[in-house]
């Protein structure tokens, strides 16, 4: 199991104080030491995953946004099966610890450690995540 510290942010578009339109604010992922942005906020509903591409064109990272607006980044390939499928679970809760159900086989990944709820031996990498403008 991979791991990296995992963060919360809260998304929030900002407003250029001269002309009052909104600027886009971005997901960013910290990769190899440093901020990449990945997508954008707005496209980020809670309750859904967002799956993106990584920069090596090999992985992928599952983008959510839970109930309470906290941002969790964890890698989207189930170990389970192999296929690059998180970022179509179901999102929930166990013991107030938010969590991914796979799609396939329903194994819970808590979004914070990576750590599977199901087996203590499985687990996903997690993603430090941020939001900016």
């Amino acid at each position: 199991m991979t791991t990296a510290t995992a963060t919360t942010a809260t998304p929030a578009a900002t407003a250029t104080p001269a002309t009052d339109t909104p600027v886009a604010a971005g997901v960013q992922l910290r990769l190899d030491g440093a901020w990449l942005t990945v997508c954008a906020a707005e496209r980020l509903t809670p309750g859904r995953g967002v799956a993106v591409l990584l920069p090596d064109g090999r992985r992928q990272a599952a983008l959510f946004l839970d109930r309470g607006r906290r941002l969790y980044a964890i890698d989207n390939r189930d170990p389970f099966s192999g296929a690059a499928v998180l970022a179509r679970g179901l999102v929930g809760s166990a013991d107030g610890r938010p969590f991914v159900a796979s799609p396939l086989l329903k194994q819970r990944f808590d979004l914070a450690s990576g750590r599977c709820l199901d087996d203590d031996e499985a687990g996903v990498a997690v993603y430090e995540v941020r939001v900016r403008p």
